[in-house]
């Protein structure tokens, strides 16, 4: 690109109260700034800047530059910290906070022992940017609307039933209606939602809100009542047997999804995408019920 150096030259000079202070941020002379700003005002055709005491102020076209610069400079900031990120491989992945407690975090060990990749967990759901939060890969159900401009790799469908703990399970399951009915602000509807597509004649009167859906899950775990569970986020406790599911699952319509900045992946976003897809497989129900 022509003049790149004026043009940086320039953003720095705007973000200061003058050129003496943009000279001492860029280790030049002052004469040194002066002259680049020059020579990108006769390669634009504009004043950038204009005295103002014993400062320098952006003329109405070094405003609009400067937005222009900010937008370039950032996104070139973001794509050097992506590659030196690569280069230490390392991963900054957003995931479900759910899906990060029951399920990610303990199989993490076994993705860095057989790829050297380190990553760096942070909990979020629903929409993401990606640039704006320097994350490299995102993973979602994809309940949201999803940015056109992202890439969206498909991990699994996801599976749902009613779970218990086996104690539970068994004081309840002559008597129905003295179950209680664990419900999370996260996912309020899905009761309702699995209750549809089902055969059982389940009373709703009986119920017992939580936060998150984290701490539903939990406290079926604990007997306090019956959840709507997701797989994978009750695999493992299904398989130690901390939980039940007498009347099995059944498609919800949804996925988990991994999203990144472009369908193009590095090679360590590859290898965290074909491991996930292997790991998640491997957790899904062995029928519908």
């Amino acid at each position: 690109m022509r003049h790149l150096k004026a043009f940086y030259v320039f953003h720095v000079a705007a973000e200061s109260a003058n050129h003496s202070q943009a000279s001492e941020k860029l280790h030049i002379t002052h004469g040194a700034v002066s002259k680049q700003i020059k020579l990108l005002e006769n390669h634009l055709g504009h004043m950038l800047f204009y005295k103002q005491g014993r400062g320098m102020r952006l003329s109405t076209e070094g405003k609009l530059l400067k937005q222009y610069t900010d937008t370039a400079f950032s996104a070139l900031d973001t794509g050097v910290k992506k590659l030196a990120r690569a280069s230490h491989r390392s991963l900054e992945v957003s995931c479900e906070p759910t899906l990060t407690m029951r399920w990610l975090m303990p199989r993490l060990a076994d993705f860095y022992q057989h790829s050297g990749i380190d990553v760096r967990l942070s909990t979020a759901g629903g929409p993401v940017n990606l640039e704006q939060s320097g994350l490299d890969l995102a993973i979602r159900r994809d309940d949201f609307a999803i940015d056109g401009d992202y890439g969206i790799h498909d991990l699994v469908p996801e599976w749902v039933g009613p779970v218990f703990s086996p104690q539970y399970w068994n004081r309840v399951r002559h008597n129905l209606d003295d179950m209680v009915l664990l419900h999370s602000e996260t996912r309020p509807a899905a009761w309702e939602e699995w209750l549809k597509g089902c055969a059982q004649a389940i009373s709703l009167r009986n119920a017992k809100s939580f936060g998150h859906f984290y701490f539903c899950l939990q406290a079926a775990a604990d007997g306090l009542g019956a959840a709507i569970g997701s797989y994978p986020l009750v695999a493992d406790d299904l398989h130690s047997g901390r939980l039940v599911a007498p009347w099995g699952f059944s498609p919800s319509g949804h996925r988990y999804i991994l999203l990144s900045s472009s369908m193009l992946l590095t090679q360590s976003q590859q290898q965290f995408l074909q491991w996930l897809q292997k790991k998640m497989v491997m957790c899904q129900p062995d029928s519908a019920g």
